[in-house]
């Protein structure tokens, strides 16, 4: 289990793009199960969609990348400190389900699929009360900074 002070050593984002709250399960290796608390004092909700909030899905997709990225660092045994940035590289079959909105806990897992060269991917879903939201393959690059 890893909370908030722990993912930001993982993570080289901050606020208001850091979307991982807390991870619940992580395998190194193999999967990670995390969650983002979605509140209407986002950010975003100021100008998306304001009388009637709803989380873009590309900060989905970035919330299942964000806790990829953690699976990817900590399977390494690496930290953003130690020179290593890891990019968001590509997302295929993307489909999104659901809405998400002010007051949902999406809960993010990623599954390792493969990692050639640097390049890992990954299969991930995004739900809300066990309710598929999103799901997408996910290429993230490691990369010297």
């Amino acid at each position: 289990m890893m909370d908030v002070n722990e993912i930001r050593e993982y993570l080289p984002h901050r606020y208001p793009f850091l979307l991982v709250d807390r991870v619940v399960e992580l395998i190194e290796g193999e999967s990670i199960v995390a969650y983002k608390n979605i509140t209407v004092n986002e950010e975003v909700f100021n100008g998306h969609f304001p009388q009637n909030p709803v989380f873009p899905g590309v900060m989905i997709l970035e919330a299942m990348a964000q806790a990829s990225g953690i699976l990817g660092f900590k399977t390494m045994n690496k930290k953003p400190q130690d020179g290593s940035i890891y990019l968001f590289a590509g997302v295929d079959d993307v489909r999104f389900k659901r809405q998400v909105v002010p007051g949902d806990r999406l809960q993010l897992e990623s599954r390792v699929i493969s990692e050639k060269r640097g390049i890992w991917k990954f299969e991930c879903k995004a739900s809300v009360d066990g309710v598929l939201a999103a799901s997408a393959t996910i290429l993230c690059a490691d990369r010297k900074v």
